[in-house]
């Protein structure tokens, strides 16, 4: 779904959420995601390797 986006929607939907959360409150929301999507990435990481592990034994 995301690869059909291209550059003309990224850079569309950049400027609809600078409009709608100003250009103050942007930064905070990026820092916010990228660190929700760390936490997600890390616990997934951490599920499957206890999988691995459980087979293992």
């Amino acid at each position: 779904m995301l690869s059909q986006i291209g550059i003309p929607g990224l850079i569309l939907i950049l400027v609809i959420a600078l409009v709608i959360f100003g250009p103050k409150k942007l930064p905070e929301i990026g820092k916010a995601t990228g660190e929700t999507l760390r936490e997600f990435k890390k616990s997934a990481r951490d599920l499957t390797s206890d999988e691995k592990d459980d087979k293992k034994s």
